[in-house]
């Protein structure tokens, strides 16, 4: 099959003791395949492409991140687009579909590599110093290529449910015209390409001995990639909104792949890193304790587009942005373990966020605290403050959002400047979490233990808790009150991560969580405080909305052939 005038983007990585430690996109024309086969570098070239149809979230809505359309956050500029999740203005012909046609070009590049570019010997540059090393890489180049289609499959089959399977190369006429197959064909096609790459793939970029080339590739899908790729897959499959007859057994092969993942990040001596918030920073990509994998920014393009959207209202450029939600807050313990329902907690409601779980200073900032670096002042997010209503744009919560932006980023005129942002899709606290959640399910139980499973939940969950200092969860919860500590510990540990729209869908709770968004007023009277926890809004649920609708575009492609989602 010949790409005429195709056009491709290329990585190339820079060396890791560099300052340029980082993934460079360079463009090329081409006009055939038979161009791209007579070269590695191009084959690589090629190959790279791929990663940049890789999701990621620093404002994909005009500024606006998926977590304003949760609990998670608000976004404080009226009528942006997020608004169309939960206003009803939502629909097959406005189906926020991006991710169905990123997805899909991405799945045609790992298909057109592995169809057409396989089995290549470049015989004019069999003389050359690196072409054994060269060789090594670009047969690494198929497993990375099966890696990337079945976490685009992934990506797809958690948002729409049941898609197209397409798993050769062929022409647009008929690839429109593949019929959905059933999301449990989807999850078996994942877990069988996970399983049957896992121990082909480069386990580590870092580590290639006399194969290294000269350019580092850590940035690239590595087996830890593979594996807990293969374990979220497996529970989303085994969660309610895939698994509506709770067949148990799909939470006990969930909790298996995700013991084999946590495992084999045990064996390269992989633990939570200390400084929760280094995860998020600009040199993340540098991380291999924690961080699995990221999705790597164009190390030519630092930006402080982030920090514009979200820093807060009363500084020069800011946007206000994804303002934390009084929903969030709230799930933050106090130190002690204790929820701040609890009246034995010690919370003081006018002294609300005193003895808290560290992580809220670590992702929330909060009224009197001094953030980012450039402001001189605490913020002021009393009604009538500095950083408040009634400025335009100013927080609609009470909170402005720390998590992912650099705070030694300047956005005024004078001394502006711009740092890298790498996108986390896959860490270690992820995994922990996950195995807890297949093994609450699996064993009905947060303290039990089962065959080749001695983890308890309880214990996964407690890792994660010890490195933001919070006491081990109580013993002695029922299963559902386990649960809701669960819950509550994820939507804590990975806020901003991507994962609240998604998990929330797959438990099918949405109507428990997404439906009252709750804010934190403060009023200042002398130099007294007065803080009054309020409804922000309401929004709308429909239990359509567990999936996304089908691009009506989509459908009128494929003649029909596609079918919408219920509902929609």
């Amino acid at each position: 099959m010949k790409l005429k005038k195709y056009f491709i983007s290329a990585f190339a990585l820079l060396a890791l003791t560099s300052c340029g430690d980082k993934m460079d996109y360079h463009e090329y024309k081409v006009d055939d395949a038979d161009y791209i086969k007579e070269m590695f570098s191009r084959v690589g070239g090629f190959t790279t492409t791929i990663y940049q149809q890789l999701d990621y979230d620093f404002g994909n809505y005009n500024g606006a991140m998926l977590s304003s359309a949760t609990d998670e956050s608000a976004y404080s500029h009226p009528g942006n687009a997020i608004e169309d999740f939960y206003n009803g203005a939502w629909s097959p012909a406005n189906a926020k579909g991006s991710l169905w046609s990123s997805c899909y070009k991405g799945i045609s590049y790992c298909n057109l590599l592995l169809d057409e570019f396989q089995g290549l010997t470049f015989p004019d540059y069999q003389l050359d110093v690196d072409y054994l090393k060269e060789m090594h890489q670009y047969n690494n180049y198929q497993w990375e290529a099966r890696w990337a289609r079945a976490y685009f499959y992934f990506t797809l089959v958690r948002q729409y449910g049941d898609v197209p399977l397409k798993t050769n190369n062929m022409d647009a006429a008929e690839a429109n015209t593949l019929p959905r197959v059933s999301a449990e064909t989807i999850f078996k096609f994942i877990d069988d390409e996970c399983a049957a790459i896992k121990d082909s793939i480069i386990p580590d970029y870092n580590n290639l001995g006399n194969m290294a080339l000269s350019i580092a590739e850590s940035g690239r899908a590595n087996n830890l990639a593979v594996l807990a790729l293969r374990a979220r897959a497996a529970l989303y499959y085994a969660s309610p909104l895939f698994n509506p007859n709770n067949d148990n057994e799909r939470w006990h092969q969930a909790a298996l792949r995700c013991k084999e993942a946590i495992d084999a990040c045990k064996s390269r001596s992989m633990t939570l890193v200390a400084d929760y918030m280094s995860l998020f920073q600009s040199d993340n990509y540098k991380d291999t304790k924690e961080i699995i994998f990221s999705r790597r920014q164009n190390s030519t393009t630092a930006s402080n587009a982030f920090e514009k959207y979200n820093f807060p209202i009363g500084l020069e450029n800011a946007g206000g942005g994804n303002c934390p939600t009084q929903n969030l807050v709230d799930a933050f313990e106090m130190t002690n373990g204790k929820a701040i329902t609890d009246a034995d907690s010690g919370y003081d409601p006018q002294n609300p966020y005193a003895n808290r779980d560290k992580r809220l200073s670590w992702i929330v900032a909060c009224n009197g605290e001094q953030w980012p670096n450039a402001n001189p002042n605490p913020l002021e997010i009393y009604t009538g403050g500095a950083n408040a209503a009634p400025i335009p744009y100013a927080t609609t919560t009470g909170y402005y959002l720390k998590k992912y932006c650099n705070p030694s980023t300047v956005i005024g005129a004078t001394g502006a400047n711009a740092f890298y942002h790498n996108y986390v899709l896959f860490r270690l606290a992820e995994l922990y979490l996950n195995y807890a959640e297949a093994m609450l399910n699996y064993t009905g139980s947060g303290y039990a233990t089962a065959d080749g499973l001695s983890m308890t939940a309880a214990e996964a969950i407690n890792i994660v808790r010890t490195r933001a200092g919070q006491p081990n969860i109580a013993t002695g919860l029922s299963a559902s009150e386990f649960k809701k500590k669960y819950e509550n510990e994820r939507f804590v540990e990975l806020a901003f991560e991507g994962h609240r729209f998604f998990d929330v869908r797959r438990w099918k709770e949405a109507p428990d969580y997404f439906k009252t968004i709750r804010k934190m007023t403060i009023t200042k009277s002398g130099d007294n405080l007065t803080f009054t926890p309020e409804t922000l809004e309401t929004r709308q649920w429909d239990d359509k909305m567990y999936f996304f609708p089908i691009p009506q575009s989509e459908i009128q492609k494929s003649g029909g052939v596609l079918t919408q989602n219920p509902g929609w």
